[in-house]
């Protein structure tokens, strides 16, 4: 098989041949459609992000194909099935082992399952455990791009589900004019959120976020002072706000964390799913006077998949909200360049792997 390889960090992808992998018992194979392109990849790739990963490597979180061949054991999935490829794979005998597959290992101890589902989606085919494909349903083969647009949804939702969203609740969504957080809102909306505060500095796209999903979002621009910031949000919501949903990047400051924390009324639910590196001051008296829940939530359970691909074929969230640029594989490193430069919220690389004339 043809793919994009990493073979040392710095380096550009290099087009070259692969073995065809061959599944095994518990495994499948997956002719991939389209595999997104994160902002960050170009990060990663040049070694700036230390993520842990053993080159030469494929490298690639998940997307979108067609089942080419399963394992013995296989009982539902057949060839030519659509299925979206998660890319967290588990440890079956410790869940917490974990890898992102084509992307990452977190930890020593999953070491081991880097090296047996060691490339990722930036390839013509994909070997994978028979637990992280989900059936999707039929799609046109031109949609598989769009399809794409789960990764990035099911993120946000994940955190919602951790936060216990519930329909009519008001939620603040912190950082929201990135990738994730952006879809965030979408989500939110979809799940039935009363209003969404989105917070974040970039104006313009915090306007986009209001104008395109109504009178429900509320945008708030933060300014960097906490004090500040909080009142923005808390008018900006105009009633008690139940869930914070943070999605800041590596970039930011505690204060900006500490701002929506302090602006949940008593009981509310703060999820944390962003890169922020600086420690948390965290008012003991306050989590505990206003009966608080702070937690972290890493990606999102296994059932989600299922329920965001109905959610997308009953309506509720619209693909074609993305804007979509799409790459062949052959020219996968101006799809990461691409990727790095156009970071917006509705902001959609991928590239291409089953066919010769997608074009960026």
């Amino acid at each position: 098989m043809k793919a994009a390889v990493l073979n040392a960090f710095g380096e550009p992808l290099a087009i070259q041949a692969l073995p065809d992998p061959a599944p095994g018992a518990g495994q499948v194979v997956v002719d991939m459609a389209a595999a997104g392109v994160t902002s960050y990849a170009a990060n990663i790739f040049n070694g700036s992000r230390n993520y842990a990963l053993e080159l030469p490597v494929a490298p690639g979180a998940g997307g979108v194909g067609r089942v080419r061949a399963t394992g013995p054991d296989a009982t539902r999935l057949k060839s030519g099935d659509w299925v979206f490829c998660e890319p967290t794979i588990r440890s079956r005998d410790h869940a917490a082992d974990t890898i992102l597959q084509g992307w990452t290992y977190r930890t020593q101890a999953a070491l081991p399952l880097h090296r047996v589902y060691h490339h990722g989606s930036y390839a013509e085919q994909m070997l994978l455990p028979i637990e992280n494909v989900t059936q999707i349903g039929d799609i046109e083969p031109a949609q598989a791009g769009r399809w794409c647009a789960l990764s990035r949804l099911l993120v946000p939702y994940g955190g919602l589900l951790a936060g216990d969203l519930k329909a009519g609740e008001t939620l603040v969504v912190n950082g929201a004019t990135g990738g994730f957080g952006g879809a965030g809102v979408a989500v939110a909306l979809a799940m039935g959120a009363g209003k969404v505060v989105a917070a974040g500095r970039n104006a313009r796209s915090l306007e986009d976020l209001a104008r395109r999903f109504g009178p429900r979002v509320r945008p708030a621009q933060m300014s960097g002072v906490e004090a500040d910031d909080r009142q923005r949000i808390i008018e900006a919501a105009g009633a008690p706000i139940d869930v914070v949903l943070d999605f800041l990047p590596r970039e930011a400051s505690a204060s900006q964390v500490q701002a929506a924390i302090l602006a949940v009324s008593p009981g509310g639910r703060i999820v944390l799913m962003g890169g922020v590196r600086s420690d948390l001051a965290l008012n003991y008296n306050v989590l505990m006077h206003k009966e608080l829940t702070l937690r972290g939530a890493w990606m999102y359970p296994r059932d989600a998949i299922p329920r965001m691909a109905h959610m997308v074929r009953a309506g509720l969230i619209d693909l074609a909200q993305f804007e979509l640029t799409e790459f062949r594989l052959d020219d996968a490193n101006d799809a990461v360049a691409h990727a790095a430069a156009n970071a917006g919220p509705r902001q959609l690389t991928v590239i291409r792997p089953d066919r010769d004339g997608a074009g960026g």
